[in-house]
């Protein structure tokens, strides 16, 4: 008589997966993108601060992907998640900036506005790296500030209480 095989193959208590991030953060370089375009519109008619440009695309993006996440998860935002959604869309606000900027750089300035502005930048740098540095600061606090408070308010637990 053969001993009996215990199955290893039982199914365990399922643990809950981790979302994948990647299209919440495409959809938050959506939002950005389209809002970025629209007070680029405005800004024709109005002068507008490039700071609150920014940080209001931003919260449009943040308010696009986290409204997106909840509706298809069912839930709110963890802090790890919300640290990763913060750092990818960061991420890819700052690729779409650079590709703006080569884009100007290429097509828009001639060989002696380039070599104009590639020499003011050799001279003075520290103005130039303090300047983006604080730029690259704001945009993670303006986007962990905004994730953070649009994840509260549209958090679907929170709501049934």
């Amino acid at each position: 008589m053969s001993p009996k095989t215990t199955n290893l193959n039982k199914p365990q208590a399922l643990a809950p997966t981790q979302p994948k991030l990647a299209q919440y953060i495409g959809f938050f370089a959506i939002g950005y993108t389209l809002a970025s375009a629209i007070f680029m519109m405005i800004q024709t008619q109005f002068a507008l601060n490039s700071q609150l440009v920014m940080a209001l695309s931003i919260v449009i993006g943040a308010y696009i992907a986290v409204r997106k996440f909840i509706k298809h998860q069912q839930r709110a935002l963890n802090h790890s998640e919300i640290n990763r959604l913060m750092f990818g869309g960061v991420v890819v606000v700052w690729v779409l900036t650079i590709i703006y900027f080569l884009a100007i750089w290429f097509w828009l300035f001639d060989t002696v506005s380039r070599e104009v502005l590639f020499e003011m930048g050799m001279a003075r740098p520290l103005p130039l790296l303090s300047s983006l540095v604080m730029m690259l600061v704001f945009t993670l606090v303006s986007a962990r500030i905004s994730l953070w408070t649009i994840n509260r308010l549209l958090n679907p637990a929170r709501k049934a209480v």
